[in-house]
């Protein structure tokens, strides 16, 4: 039996915003290889190996739950999974457009509202689960995330119209990218929520705070089905296979360091996943906050990995205490739901047991 833990499950919550947020950080170590080939390798490792592997360790009977899955189930998280394909490969252009934090701020930010209250209206519990011990501070709590989240939109729009013009950033492409993959961001936590009785078939079967593993591959497959046959067009037409050949002019070692960190981006992509799910399982009563809090921690880390690569070196005075108040803001409201998620659930704990 799963004891909840929201404490544990919000930091893990965070460990998975840290691997999230430096999931495209490997491309800038790639040498001589195309947006193309990178987004082909590292998708493979993200959206097949990695979560195959996963599932395969952490699930007894893995193959076996899958094939016995309800088809209705699969088919509804694999299609939906592949909407999410779109909005992965519109974030990737994004970043390159407009920068890390900005388009994380937006499209994240899009994904946190979206993911988090569309399976609860489509359930028709949006009214109960706010209801409940807890649930007001939480509904506090993601009002003050959004605020940081704002905070720090405003802070990447005044550096671009301060520094964007010497970055080459496109704007008007970017911004739309962005509010894209946010969009299609926020259908991949209501393919993991349409995936769940696998998850619950997973767990009947022992495995224990590793049950989201077993849903995991099906969303992902999904998503490497639209990427696969969109970016082998364009490798075709622009020509960019050779390159991942070790007949393509790169040296062997050249281009194994190159699917090397090709293969670490999307590792790091699938751990985000493999963190959310064991951080899920542990917060209990609270469950439907855990995309809220995910996302919000993505924010955070991606705000704290454009600063790293000096991406606010050159704005003004007034725009870097502005960032730094909206990660403040953002650090508040992940204090503010741990404590109404740990408060609910003992709240909620105590009433089951007859107050005992």
């Amino acid at each position: 039996m799963i004891v909840p833990n929201p404490i544990e499950g919000t930091a893990l919550h965070a460990v998975g915003g840290i691997s999230a947020s430096t999931c495209y950080l490997p491309y800038h170590k790639t040498k001589a290889w195309s947006w193309t080939s990178f987004w082909l390798v590292q998708a493979l490792f993200a959206w097949i190996i990695v979560p195959t592997v996963l599932g395969y360790l952490t699930v007894p009977g893995f193959f076996s739950i899958l094939a016995n899955a309800p088809g209705e189930v699969v088919l509804s998280a694999f299609l939906l999974g592949a909407c999410y394909g779109f909005g992965g490969m519109s974030f990737g252009y994004a970043t390159r457009h407009i920068g890390y934090s900005l388009t994380y701020t937006i499209s994240i930010g899009l994904s946190a509202i979206i993911g988090t209250m569309t399976p609860l209206i489509m359930k028709g519990e949006v009214m109960e689960y706010f209801a409940r011990p807890g649930g007001d501070i939480i509904l506090t709590a993601m009002g003050i995330s959004m605020l940081g989240v704002a905070m720090c939109g405003w802070a990447g729009f005044k550096k671009e119209r301060e520094i964007g013009q010497a970055q080459h950033f496109n704007m008007r492409k970017g911004l739309i990218l962005t509010i894209v993959g946010g969009f299609l961001s926020a259908v991949f936590n209501i393919s993991l929520e349409i995936g769940q009785p696998i998850a619950d078939m997973a767990a009947a079967n022992g495995a224990g705070h590793f049950e989201g593993n077993a849903k995991l591959i099906v969303s992902t497959a999904g998503c490497f089905m639209v990427n696969l046959i969109w970016f082998m067009v364009l490798a075709v037409k622009q020509g960019n296979l050779k390159e991942m050949s070790f007949r393509g002019g790169l040296g062997k070692f050249a281009v194994m360091k190159n699917f090397m960190w090709s293969a670490f981006a999307g590792v790091l992509w699938c751990f985000q996943f493999f963190f959310y799910g064991i951080g899920h399982v542990r917060m209990g009563n609270f469950q439907f906050a855990s995309w809220v809090i995910h996302m919000s921690m993505l924010i955070f880390f991606s705000f704290i990995v454009g600063v790293a690569m000096k991406e606010w070196k050159n704005v003004s005075r007034k725009t870097y205490i502005l960032l730094i108040a909206a990660l403040v803001i953002l650090c508040t409201s992940f204090l503010i739901m741990t404590y109404g998620t740990v408060k609910g659930q003992a709240e909620m704990e105590q009433v089951s047991t007859g107050g005992h």
